[in-house]
This record gives C-alpha cells, structure tokens and sequence, in this order.
C-alpha cells in the first residue's frame, strides 16, 4: 500500500516561489507533496491540504506542525474552506489527479480490477451512490454514455448491452463486486477483438469511467481551476499533475483560456472583443522521466503543466 508520489521535486519546485507563502495541496493523498512543501516554507509559512478521503484526511491529521491544516473536503470547496480559515489569497495551488495507491490497493474501496471487492469507487465512501448502485438503477443510454464519455471506450455500447442484460437475467445484484465487472467487460472486449491482445486489461476504461463519473471529477477539476485563478495572488502559481487525457484537456484548455490565447471575437469583424486581459502566463509542462517512470510506473502517463498568476508580485 506504500504511495510513491509523482513528480515529487519538480512539482514542489515549481509551486513554491515564496518561503512565508499560502500554499493548498488540493490532493493530500498519502502528503507525499505536503510534506516536501513544509520542508521549503519558514516558520511563517502555511499550508492548506484538502482530501475527500477521511483514510487520507487521518493521515494528515497525523502531522504535528503549526504551519499545516487539512480539511476533507472537496477541493472544488476551495473557496469556502478558505474563506473558513479567513485566507484571502494563496501563493500556490498542487494539484496531483486521480488515485492513490493505498485506495487501489485495498480491495474494499472497489477501485481495482486487480483485486475483488465490493464495487464502489467513491474517493468519500460517505458520500454519492456506490457503482453498483448506480448500475443496478441506470438505462442502457446513460451506461453506454458515461463509458464512452469518460473512458473514449469503442466497446461503450457492447459493454452496456452485457451490463443491462446481466441485471435482467440475474437481478440488480448480478453486479456486486469489482471482480464480476471486470469479468463482465473481458468477456464482451475478447468477443469484439476475437481474442487479440489490447495492451492493458480490458476493463481498465470502463473502470475509469464509472470512477470518474461517480466521484464527477472532471466537473471538480474544472470548478477548482476556476476558483483557484480568483485566490491566487499575483506571482502565485497552479501545479496541475495528470493522469490522463480528459483531465489534462481541461487543464490545458483552462490555462490557455485565461492566458488569453483563445479570446472571445467580434462575430462579425472576428477581431478580440475589448476588455479582456490575461490573468496566467503559462510555464510549461513536465513529464517524469525515464528513471522515475521504470521506478513507478504509475507516473509513466503524468503531465505536469504550471501557470502563474500576472500581476504585481507581492
């Protein structure tokens, strides 16, 4: 169950820009990052860690140090939790999406098709539907929709049609445990590709999918980034690390939106409508390299991009 952080240095290098600054690890997980942050700040220092896990927000909770607090909540409740702690603005927001290893690797949090468990995946067992659940209630077009939304699957309707038809033979607990879905989705892919191997296990989209759906991720991602533009102060920085495409597009679109590179024009003329200014300038992005890749394989698909608040720093 041991976590080994992405990108640990580099992201941490590129968040912290001030030693007495306001960060918020909107991610804490394990506090692999939250940690190397502490190590970087003064006595002055604070930082902020949010998680929608209690497993994660009890390890946080574990760290003895004036400078830190961690709240569970959603990171998309930065605003309020802020404004709780009586913090205007931040020097710096990480980011680090997507899953941890200790909520893969316990079968009982319903994360993994490596290891049989009840079918759940939500990051905050106390709140939403379970997986099950949903698929238990859901029609056919919504199925094929959220498998084909979030995990760009092209089985998405097959493996739709197998769930659907599952539950009518079976009942609505004919999909109880991770171990059955997963079974569920091979038995349709090795049907539709006659047995020709795919590169990852068969169920890996689906998966994604339905995680990403019930714990509305992308949604989270795109209300925080919004959020965050508003409390940075100037100088302050947005460290993004992601794990897959859908994320990454709107972190990318987002910066590039408020960076002024894609600006809203005149129907007419075409020409930039007055009054908008750029509130980012883009740094760049990272990925993990080789070495960090061959030693953590789960940093292999990481994109790390940055982007800074304009203004005059404080």
């Amino acid at each position: 169950m041991h976590h080994e952080t992405v990108l640990p240095e580099e992201a941490v290098d590129a968040l912290v820009i001030r030693a007495d600054g306001i960060y918020v690890d909107g991610t804490f997980g394990r506090g692999g990052h939250s940690r190397r942050v502490l190590e970087r700040l003064a006595a002055s220092g604070r930082l902020v860690a949010f998680d929608r896990d209690p497993e994660a927000v009890a390890v946080g909770r574990t760290i003895d140090d004036p400078r830190f607090t961690i709240r569970h909540a959603r990171f998309s409740a930065l605003s309020e939790e802020l404004d709780e702690l009586g913090i205007e603005c931040i020097d710096g927001l990480l980011l680090d999406l997507g899953l941890s290893s200790p909520q893969v690797d316990r079968a009982e949090r319903g994360f993994s098709f490596q290891h049989d468990g009840p079918l759940d995946m939500r990051m905050d067992p106390g709140v939403g539907i379970p997986v099950r659940d949903w698929l238990a209630q859901a029609d056919e077009d919504e199925i094929r929709e959220v498998i084909e939304r979030y995990g760009e699957d092209r089985f998405a309707r097959a493996i739709a049609k197998a769930i659907v038809a599952r539950r009518q033979d079976s009942g609505g607990a004919a999909l109880e445990s991770t171990k059955q879905l997963a079974d569920l989705v091979a038995g349709v892919v090795r049907r539709r590709t006659k047995g020709a191997p795919l590169g990852k296990n068969a169920a890996t989209r689906t998966f994604q999918a339905l995680r990403i759906f019930v714990n509305q991720e992308l949604a989270e991602l795109s209300s925080v980034l919004t959020r965050a533009i508003d409390r940075l102060a100037p100088g302050g920085r947005l460290v993004v690390i992601s794990f897959h495409s859908l994320e990454d597009r709107i972190v990318k679109q987002t910066f590039a939106d408020a960076a002024g590179r894609n600006p809203e024009r005149d129907p007419v003329t075409g020409a930039p409508l007055p009054g908008q200014q750029a509130r980012l300038r883009l740094l760049g992005r990272r990925r993990p390299g080789a070495a960090e890749s061959d030693r953590n394989p789960r940093a292999r698909s990481a994109v790390m991009r940055v982007a800074e608040r304009l203004g005059d720093a404080r």
